[in-house]
Formats: structure tokens, sequence, C-alpha cells
């Protein structure tokens, strides 16, 4: 099953948790607040060779740490580009420098072009110039007076964050601030802020040849096992994770997200119910990578190498049996404001009835693809009845969800002739772009089905969230009509969504926790499988209760000033408890004339 999270650019970070404040006022509270830079000499990555007494002439001078594949790098890449023509009109030269051991001349100059960057943008050999400068992440920012002597250092502004967060508007110009008190003849009021970001990936200056733990030895099979099927060229993670090269880079922020829970991404609770896909590394596998990490990141032997993992290029359900396209040709999505929900209804040529057991949801461009959901068009949206079983939709992908993958004698049933909506959303960032998404399926021998599954839902859309609110509370519910097997859950909210958890209370009003999710991260929207599926006796009540925090405490928060509606963009609410289900009694291998099309 899929280890996998799904938001655009998002995947190594997610919420960070307190350790994580405290390690950073840690690291800030060494300050290199009016250190002087020694002079330098790096290359940029057409080969051009750019000293620091280049810039000379200009007022002041921000340098900016950047990394190819940093989430939040890739984020401010273009807003440094608009920075810097303000910048230009001030007098202050703006150059950006890559100390990362992992990252490629040939990335570097693709990263240019990707994100049209015009000013220098460097390498750091050995991160020299990054430990001159007590750089420690990616995207970090210093802004050095007229004899270079450093006097901010720190973020950007503040509109976009660990975990793909992204206020609405840049409510704190830092960088800029500091830029204009310098240039008034003012100290500046605030020289340093948190930064958020992935640490640079330094050489290591001391390996431990002798270690007895390896890349080789163990942390390549760690990472094979619960890492690389999303961290793999073309697949939804921003950077692969599959050789010695790739990984070392990347060890002590591997070590971070690991220690802290933040990856593999999962929010569910220890505590209720036992799930397939549950990605948790064991406390053992931890220590083996804080040690590895300790150590220096040995590679060790290469002949200790497990066989790789085999995967399907492009595909995490295998080689599909049929891939249709939500057009034929892209759609186009502007560069800024809001892109409504956008449906396409597809014809896919099915003649005969169709019993699906995989499917998997593909965006053509993942950094403006927020979600797919993929059902058989109908008056109500996507939701029929057939084989005696409601379907609100046939496969969805949202960010950090898994694709279907049902289990043998289980399968989603779509009649002959049906036709195929897609509902698409968008989210625009900053530059115009293109899409064009499929859906992929694995077809079931229609002899081999005795289940029909569903997605169903216990919805509340007429909730109103007040402004402030840092812990309101929403209910909804579901009543089983039939004896019922619950296959898997899926918990939705938006940015405001605090905790979920399902309840089954029983018709002899008994109650057990099926789910929860004290800590809702909207970037991980994981679908739950169930490793046995649970048996829901008819007059069963499945109950919802989800919190919601709308208060300025919540960073991901798009305006606390506002009371929330339900709605479809992120910056509105939605409380919805998916689920997966089947019925107890139903057998279609032996009901006589089974799989006839229902009228």
């Amino acid at each position: 099953m899929s280890r996998c999270a799904r938001m655009v650019l998002a995947c190594l970070i997610a919420l960070a948790l307190p350790l994580a404040a405290q390690a950073q006022d840690e690291t800030r509270a060494k300050t290199p607040i009016g250190h002087k830079i020694s002079a330098f000499k790096l290359k940029d990555y057409l080969g051009k060779t750019w000293a620091l007494d280049d810039f000379k002439d200009s007022k002041l001078m921000v340098v900016a740490f950047l990394g190819n594949e940093c989430p939040l790098a890739q984020f401010y890449a273009t807003r440094l580009g608009e920075y810097e023509v303000k910048l230009k009109e001030k007098g202050v030269a703006l150059i950006a420098i890559n100390s990362n051991q992992q990252d490629s001349l040939a990335e570097m100059a693709h990263y240019a072009k990707k994100h049209k960057i015009e000013f220098p943008l460097l390498k750091d050999p050995g991160n020299v110039v990054a430990d001159d400068f007590h750089a420690d992440r990616t995207p970090e920012v210093f802004v050095l007076d007229s004899k270079r002597v450093i006097r901010y250092w720190g973020r950007i502004d503040d509109q976009f964050r660990i975990g793909s967060i992204q206020r609405a508007k840049v409510s704190s110009h830092d960088m800029m601030d500091a830029v204009e008190e310098l240039l008034a003849g003012k100290k500046v009021s605030t020289p340093v802020t948190e930064c958020d970001g992935c640490h640079i990936g330094r050489v290591f200056k001391k390996q431990n040849l002798n270690s007895d733990i390896t890349y080789s030895k163990q942390i390549s099979r760690i990472l094979q096992k619960s890492c690389v099927e999303c961290h793999r060229e073309g697949e939804i993670a921003p950077f692969t994770l599959t050789k010695y090269d790739d990984v070392v880079g990347w060890a002590e922020m591997i070590d971070e997200v690991v220690h802290e829970q933040r990856m593999p991404p999962w929010s569910a609770s220890g505590k209720y119910g036992k799930f397939a896909n549950d990605p948790r590394l064991s406390a053992d596998e931890k220590k083996l990578i804080h040690r590895w990490v300790l150590a220096g990141a040995p590679q060790g032997d290469p002949k200790d190498l497990p066989e790789p993992r085999e995967f399907v290029k492009g595909w995490r359900i295998g080689k599909p049996d049929d891939i249709i396209y939500m057009r034929d040709k892209p759609f186009s999505v502007k560069a800024r404001g809001e892109v409504r929900y956008q449906y396409f209804v597809v014809d896919p040529g099915w003649k005969e009835d169709k019993w699906i057991k995989a499917a998997e949801c593909r965006p053509g461009n993942r950094k403006v693809v927020h979600h797919i959901i993929v059902a058989v068009a109908g008056k109500r949206f996507g939701r029929f009845k057939a084989h005696g079983v409601t379907s609100d939709w046939i496969t969805a992908m949202a960010p950090g969800s898994s694709p279907l993958i049902l289990d043998d004698g289980f399968a989603k049933f779509v009649p002959a002739g049906s036709k195929l909506l897609f509902q698409l959303h968008y989210t625009p960032i900053g530059t115009p772009q293109t899409d064009r998404s499929s859906v992929g399926f694995i077809f079931a021998d229609p002899k081999s089905v005795k289940k029909v599954v569903g997605t169903r839902a216990a919805v509340n859309n007429r909730f109103v969230i007040p402004a402030g609110a840092n812990n309101y509370r929403v209910n909804s519910s579901f009543t089983f009509r039939e004896d019922t097997l619950l296959l898997a859950l899926f918990p939705h909210m938006h940015l405001r969504g605090k905790s979920f958890r399902y309840t089954a209370v029983y018709p002899d009003k008994s109650e057990e926790i099926l789910l929860d999710v004290p800590r809702y991260d909207f970037n991980w929207q994981i679908g739950l499988k169930l490793i046995e599926p649970k048996v829901m006796p008819a007059g069963t009540t499945l109950r919802c209760v989800a919190h919601f925090d709308n208060s300025e405490d919540n960073l991901a928060n798009p305006d606390p000033t506002k009371t929330v509606r339900w709605g479809d963009q992120t910056w509105d609410e939605m409380m919805i408890g998916y689920f997966d289900m089947a019925l107890v009694d139903q057998d279609l291998t032996k009901q006589a004339g089974k799989k006839k099309t229902p009228k």
C-alpha cells in the first residue's frame, strides 16, 4: 500500500512540532548578526565567476540561500525575482547561493530556467560560504550593509510557511523592512526572524567509516520500505531517495522530520484502529537513522545494498488496463486569483460493465492540481446505486491520498455506456500553467467479484465558524440501514481543520472510537484502510466530530477575522467523513443472473 502523501510540492515538510520550534530557537540564539562576511569567489551555473567585490558599489546586499528541490525554495524563487526589481531601484544587489551537495549545476540551470531567475545564482562547493554566513536552511536570506556586515538574518516574508501553509497575502515584509531601515540609516528593528525550510545539504566534515550503521546496510532498506514509493523519479515527492548521492544531502533533514514524526506522513492516533497503510517507522528505525547521521552518513559497501524495489513508472497501482484523460487538450490555469471547480465529461467508450479493483488519478501538473474526483456522470454529481450499493464517486486524489486498491473479491461498479465526470480544483501559483490530468483503471474479472464497494459520507454543510474561534465543534452522522462492512475512512476538512474523530454508535447504544485524528493536517489527506473490515450492524450510526481553529494561532488560517462557512475553495471550509463500504451479506458469485446492469 502507498506510503505517499499528496500536496503539490509539500511532501517533505509538514507542520512542525514543539521540538522543532525549540531547536529553531536554539539555532537563532547563535546569531551571526554583526559578523563581517569574508571575500569569496563562486561560479554560477553557467560557469561565470562572481566575487563579493563585484557588488562594492551597491548600497546593500541581499544574499539568499536556495535549494533546487526544497518546497519553500520553489515557492520563493519567483517571489525573489519580484523583489529584485524593487531592490535594484534602491541600489541594492541580490544574489542567491546554492550550498547543497546534492544539487548539480545542471539541476541549478533547470531551477533557474523554471523560475525565470535573472539574478546571479552561485554554487558553493563544500558549503564554505554557507559556513561563513552561518546559513542553516533554504530559503534563508541575509541583508549585508555597505561594509558587508550581516544586519538581518531570516525569512523573506511571512506568506509561505512549512507544510505548504500559505497566507492569503503577505502581512510582514521582513527582508524588505530590514532593507528600508538600513537605507534610512536606522538600526534593523527585527534583525532575526524564524526561518522555515530545508536544511542545507552540507558535506559532512567527519565520517565514521567504521560505523556499523551505513546507508548500504540499513538506511537504504528503511527508505526503500517507507519512502521510495513517493521519493522516486516522476512521483509526487520533490526529490528522489533512490541512491546514496541523493540521500546524503538530505540526511539531516530526514533525521529531523522522522524524529518529529512529520515523515512518513500519518496523523492518526495509534490508540484506535489498525490500518493497512500505516507507514510509520518503528522506534528502532528512527534510532538507526539518527545514529547514521551522527556518524556522518557513511555510505558503506555498495555490495550490501538490497535489490531495488520494482515500480511501474508513473503509476502506484501498477500498469493500468485503461487510461482516460479529462479532455483532449490541456486546460489553461491563470496565474493568480480564484479558479472555480472545473468539470469535464468524458466518454470512455466502455461497451460493457466495468468492475474496478484499482484506480488512480494522475495530475498532469502537480503544481496547480489540488484535487481530482472521478465519478459516473449523472444528475447528482456522481452518485448512483447499483447492485444495492450507492456510491458518490469512483476514485479521487487529494494532497496525501492513496490510490484506490481493493482487496480480492471487492470492486467498484460502472455500468456499460456510462460517461465519466472529472472534477478538478486548481490552485494558481503566480505563473500561467496548463494541465491535462488522467485516471488509470485496473479491472477485475467479473466472475471473481463478490461485493460491490461504495463510497459514502457523513456530511455537515450548515456550520458557521465564528471569527477567532480556536476549537469550534461540528458534528455529522450517517446511519447504516443494512449490515455493512466498513473498509476505509477518509476525513476531509480545509485549512482551519484541527481534529477529526469517527465513532460507531451501535444499536445497543454502546460506542466505539474507530479513528481519531488529533492533529489534522490539510497537506496530508490520507485515506485509512482498515486491516480487517469492520462490521456495522444495521441501525449503527457513524458519528463524526470535527474541530476547527479559526484563530490567529493557526498559522495556516487564511483570515482569522472572517466568519467561515461551507465552500469549495480552501479558504472556505468543509466537514466530510468519507468512508468506503460493502454489504455483509452480498456475494455476487452465488446470485443467479448476477452482474446484470441494474436499471
